[in-house]
């Protein structure tokens, strides 16, 4: 496992190294003048000059990047140009709802697609797998902001069991900050379930067809016990991996979903950030992002040779 992991924490950190390069060239080094941007076109030559020096924009690029690389590791991201407060505050106090958002997103998707992927390979090809595998088709072609708009009407104008939008904050208590947050995420799992669902699906009817599953059956065991202790964990390596990619599509969604119901996140930050043109506070929260990304395919891949000893054994 020594040499397995090793090889893996090299591929992280070479891998964030790769991605903190390509955010800073396109935020810092693309042609145009990132002070001009952020002060506008109708900004005085002396205000942009200015900003620029408090910037640092007049130092050499590599100077630049240093800079910023040694200020990610001491936790120092500069100060916000739009709020004039440190980023790292602002990036701190907005993760709060942020991760918890696509944790429980991510909880939602993995029950659901489960639920709904071994069902229906349990009935190939009968009235229930038909049924749910339509479902999971229309589920994939709704977009995550408009079946939010549709929660809110459902759950908050017509029901009024949910509000439509707002965080009260975690100070207010853990039941009214989750039901605050249950739409966005349910709004979030949706697709991202219907995808994984599928792919439960496949995977479990792909294992169920091996030798080894029809000679454990032969032996009188049910399908149920079959299913539970034969089938799933070798099906859940390509179930795994979906859940990795997919954590990057959850990160990404937050940015609108949280527009939608006007929740104080991460998401709504950038957004907030690129409408003011505020490059530090999107470099840094764009790096994070990809930095959550990168560390949960990591994960993904330390899972792979946990699930499956063959996956370490031929990697080393």
């Amino acid at each position: 496992m020594g040499p397995f992991l090793l090889k893996r924490i090299l591929t992280l950190i070479a891998t964030l190294i790769g991605a903190s390069i390509v955010v800073f060239l396109v935020l810092e080094i693309l042609p145009g003048n990132a002070a001009e941007i952020m002060m506008g076109a109708d900004a005085s030559p002396e205000a942009v000059q200015a900003l620029a020096e408090k910037l640092g924009l007049n130092q050499p690029a590599w100077e630049r990047y240093w800079d910023w690389v040694v200020g990610m590791l001491t936790g120092n991201l500069g100060d916000s140009y739009a709020y004039s407060s440190p980023v790292s505050e602002l990036m701190l106090e907005r993760m709060t709802l942020t991760v918890p958002l696509a944790i429980i997103a991510m909880c939602l998707t993995t029950a659901l697609a489960l639920m709904v992927g071994i069902y229906a390979a349990a009935r190939h090809n009968k009235l229930g797998d038909v049924g749910l595998m339509g479902l999971t088709q229309v589920g994939i072609a709704i977009p995550n902001f408009w079946f939010a708009i549709l929660l809110i009407l459902l759950f908050s104008v017509k029901l009024q069991w949910l509000s439509a939008g707002g965080f009260p904050g975690w100070s207010e208590g853990l039941g009214p900050a989750l039901r605050s947050l249950l739409l966005p995420a349910l709004s979030l799992a949706v697709v991202q379930a219907a995808i994984l669902a599928r792919i439960t699906r496949s995977a479990v009817l792909e294992v169920m067809r091996e030798d080894y599953v029809r000679t454990a059956r032969a032996k009188g065991l049910s399908q149920r016990a079959t299913l539970w202790g034969h089938v799933l964990r070798n099906a859940m390596i390509p179930v795994i991996t979906i859940m990795g990619l997919q954590s990057a599509e959850l990160l990404a969604g937050t940015i609108v979903v949280e527009n939608v119901f006007y929740l104080p996140g991460l998401g709504r930050l950038i957004f907030q950030s690129i409408a003011n043109r505020d490059l530090i506070v999107v470099r840094n929260c764009v790096m994070f992002l990809a930095t959550m990304v990168v560390v949960v395919n990591f994960i993904v891949d330390v899972l792979y040779a946990v699930i499956d000893p063959r996956v370490k054994a031929s990697d080393i």
